[in-house]
Order: C-alpha cells, then structure tokens, then sequence
C-alpha cells in the first residue's frame, strides 16, 4: 500500500512538473512577442516586415470595395432581428478595418475609430469571461449551471442537466424566456427575420442551435456567480490588463434588469440582435483577437488558462465547426482557402475578427459583405517572408 501510494505521489508530482515545463516553454515561446502598451500601438511598414506592399494595397481597396448592404441608419433592425428590447445608433460607419502582422500594425482603413455594435462577435467575449470564471475556480465547464445558479432558470427536468460547456458551445437546448424572448424563436414580430418553425427540444448537450435568448442565459448566469455585471468583469480582467481603450460600452436591454444579493445589476446579451450589446471600435476589437492569438497570455501574464484556451479553439461534436463561441476552420468551410487552424469572431453586418496562428495575423473588418476570408487570403499572399 505505502508503495503505491509512493508511486501515486510520484507520478502527480511528475504530472505537476512536465506542466509547469509546458507553461515555461509555451510563455518563453511568446517572449520575444510585442505588446501594444495602452493608447498606442507600433507601427512597421508593410516592406519591413516582409509584405509585398502593392499586394497588400490591393487587399484593402478590394476591402473597401466590399461595403456592408445593411442601412447605414440602422433602419432595417426590426426587419431582419425582430421588435427591439435596447437602444441602437442613429447611424453606422462605413467598412473599416485594422490588420496586425507579428504584433505590429500594417495597414489600418476607414473610420477605426468609430464605436459601433459588433452584434454576435460579443459571443467571443462571453466566452472570455466565462474562461475566467474557469481561471478562478468558480466553475469548471463540465460543471452543471444550475448546482451554482438557483434562480429558477434550471430548475426544469429540461434544464437542470445544462452544463456551462453546452452554454459554450450552443447545444445547451435550454428552455424558458429571457426579457421577454422565448428560446424556440417562433414569431416574427418578436424574431423578424430570424423567426423558425416550432420543434421538439432535443436533450441537452445533443444538438447544436445559434441561439440568442440562450446567450443571454448565459449572460445572466455568468453575472450570477461573478456576482457583479459581466461587463466590469471583462473589463477588470480582460480589457483594462491589455490596455483597451474606455470607449467601448456593453449596454444592456431596457428590461434587463436583475436583483443580486439585493443590489439591481444590469444583465448583459450575447448580441445587438434586439439593442444593446458590445459597442466598439476597432483598435479594440484588434487587442481582443491579439489576446486570443496570443493564447490568453499578455506580457507576462496568463489572462485565460491554456487547457480553457485550447478547449475553446476544438470543434464541438454537434456544431458547424464551432468551439466556445468561436467560429473554427477545422473542416475549412467556415474560412474556405485558408489554414484550418483560423479561427474568429463573426456579428451580423458584418463585423469580424479572423485570426491565423499560422501567419501571426489579426485582421479586423467591419461592416462589410461577403467571407472575410476573401480579404485575408489577399493579405496572406502578401506576405512575403
């Protein structure tokens, strides 16, 4: 027995040791990396980094060409999402973009500036947070919901099995009504566009639907055991530590609203689907996606655990090649002639971060029509060296 307790201790500690090796090596990988401190970022021409200059110009004005079809005054919201639970802009900015080469800016176009909703790729942000939560040992994604949130959202035989992994990935099939939106998404006053046909819920953890009502279940879930509103979460941990900006905002829904621990904290969505949602600029979208492409790490500091970070960037078993709210091109569909480690964040209009590993690259494009892989494949092939 006290031989293989011995045995036990000596391969945990072994265990203990070769990760704490990887953690060195994989941060000494990174130590010669740039990072934007806050309020400014390097900038290198295109030719000092080894990019083909007049390819690259190209790759922009095709860009530019590229302009986004919704309404530039937000007049086609109702249409297309259904009736509105927050506030919108009056007006839009035009296609806008940023482009990071080995950490360093190489071309920027468009008002970047512009502090506009980046709709659904505010997903990616709630799995940030939720990557937190994870760090600090509040719940591990295997976890049930609803053993730390007992507001009533889980309670139902439905709902009671949800994990926060199934949040994560979208295939939660959680049941029930959000600030006045039921999860099946039947009606098109309430849904516009994105209405659907009624159907039998699957069990949880076994079907995969792009759902906003369950984000924003999520959303409330995260606040309830954070116990404080989502968005000073991200950006005590997230925002503020990479030198983000403080123009970005997360408005919440008129109705969202919730008690916790007696105090009326400010429930956040997962989109700007009905108002509201992550309004940004893009030189913050850019250290976001840096973030991610840096694996959670920046400077010397690991923001997000690196087993959460690998977890969130593999397919899911029911997803259209989706890992924790982000979009993955294992299968190259999602990214088509690009490499299959790509991974990014989308929002209707659209508004996207793609990152590719492979090419040290962050390319932020804003309201624009069409793949983003379009515009990046003509960045790659100005790359030179």
């Amino acid at each position: 027995m006290k031989t293989l307790l011995m045995c036990r201790r000596v391969g945990l500690l072994a265990l203990t040791l070769a990760l704490l090796a990887a953690a060195v090596t994989s941060l000494r990988a990174d130590a010669g990396a740039y990072f934007p401190p806050k309020g400014e970022w390097a900038r290198r021409s295109p030719a000092e980094l080894g990019l083909d200059p007049v390819r690259l110009a190209e790759a922009i004005a095709f860009a530019q060409s590229r302009e986004s079809t919704r309404a530039f005054d937000f007049s086609d919201q109702e249409r297309i999402f259904g009736s509105l639970l927050g506030s919108v802009p009056t007006r839009r900015a035009a296609t806008n973009g940023v482009i990071i080469y080995k950490g360093y800016v190489v071309a920027e176009f468009g008002e970047t500036t512009a502090v506009d909703p980046t709709y659904s790729a505010a997903k990616s942000m709630i799995a940030t947070v939720a990557g937190v939560g994870v760090r600090d040992r509040i719940f591990a994604v295997d976890d049930r919901v609803g053993a730390l949130v007992r507001d009533g959202g889980y309670d139902s035989s439905q709902n009671r099995e949800v994990t926060w992994r199934m949040h994560l990935q979208q295939d939660s099939e959680w049941e029930g009504e959000m600030f006045g939106k039921k999860h099946d998404f039947v009606g098109r006053d309430s849904f516009g566009e994105g209405a659907r046909s009624p159907r039998v819920l699957q069990r949880p953890g076994s079907f995969y639907e792009y759902n906003d009502v369950r984000m924003n279940r999520l959303g409330l879930s995260l606040l309830r055991v954070f116990r404080k509103p989502v968005p000073d979460v991200f950006a005590d941990e997230i925002m503020t530590p990479i030198g983000a900006s403080t123009d970005w905002k997360w408005i919440p829904y008129h109705n969202s609203y919730v008690l916790q621990d007696g105090r009326r904290m400010a429930s956040i969505s997962g989109g700007t689907r009905w108002g509201g949602g992550v309004w940004i600029h893009a030189w913050d979208l850019a250290r976001f996606g840096y973030l991610w492409l840096r694996e959670g790490r920046w400077n010397d500091r690991v923001l997000l655990p690196p087993d959460f970070v690998k977890a969130a960037l593999s397919p899911s078993a029911h997803g259209p090649d989706y890992g924790y709210l982000w979009w993955l091109n294992t299968e190259g569909k999602n990214y088509p002639g690009l490499p299959s480690t790509v991974f990014g964040a989308r929002g209707a209009g659209s508004n996207t971060i793609t990152i590719s590993p492979e090419h040290d690259l962050v390319v932020v494009w804003r309201w624009h029509r069409g793949n983003e892989a379009e515009f990046v494949q003509r960045i790659i092939a100005a790359i030179q060296r």
